[in-house]
């Protein structure tokens, strides 16, 4: 499998980190694409420089760089998660706005009907943010908010973290068994 990973400027940049360690694990081509927030933030947050970020992933991609591969339709590709997706990025979707290379290859994958999985993050949503993830939704874009479950009694950070990953990973259809499921009696398994 191929897989893009979009990190945009929103808060939950350890999600992203959690999402390429898994690939990596899994033997899942990453190919990784940041933007200049999505850069700092991740610094900020998880204390690592885009020069080491590089070292999660099979392919890096510069933002800038518009004639990559993955900003092409005939380049094959399994999915892509934009996470997390601040609403700057998410309207930039929404819209057709394809002025960096993330948000071309978010779009290709609209165009081809390729798994796309935006992980967003913002809190409250105004309705301008309601309404442009009702509009990709509507196209099959999977809104996946940035809102860990309790119901599996999470112990500490990364349990939360590794749950909202492995919903990612459902959502890009990659079976795993990275957080506690709930099944049908009611339990965990």
């Amino acid at each position: 499998m191929r897989i893009i990973v979009g990190i945009t400027g929103g808060s939950g940049s350890i999600y992203a980190l959690a999402l390429l360690k898994i690939l990596r694990e899994m033997e899942i081509e990453a190919h990784l694409v940041v933007s200049d927030m999505g850069a700092s933030v991740t610094e900020h947050e998880c204390g690592i420089p885009l020069q080491e970020l590089k070292n999660y992933c099979d392919v890096f991609y510069d933002n800038h760089n518009l004639g990559a591969a993955i900003a092409s339709g005939s380049y094959l590709l399994d999915g892509m998660a934009v996470v997390p997706c601040s609403m700057k990025t998410l309207s930039a979707i929404a819209n057709g706005f394809s002025n960096s290379l993330l948000t071309r290859a978010a779009d290709v994958c609209i165009k081809e009907q390729r798994r796309l999985v935006m992980v967003v993050r913002e809190t409250p949503y105004s309705p301008i943010h309601l309404e442009n993830m009702l509009k990709l939704a509507k196209m099959g874009v999977v809104i996946l908010p940035a809102s860990p479950a309790f119901y599996n009694h999470p112990q500490d950070i990364s349990d939360l973290v590794s749950f909202m990953a492995g919903k990612i990973l459902d959502q890009l259809r990659i079976e795993n068994q990275i957080y506690r499921r709930w099944n049908n009696n009611g339990e965990e398994i």
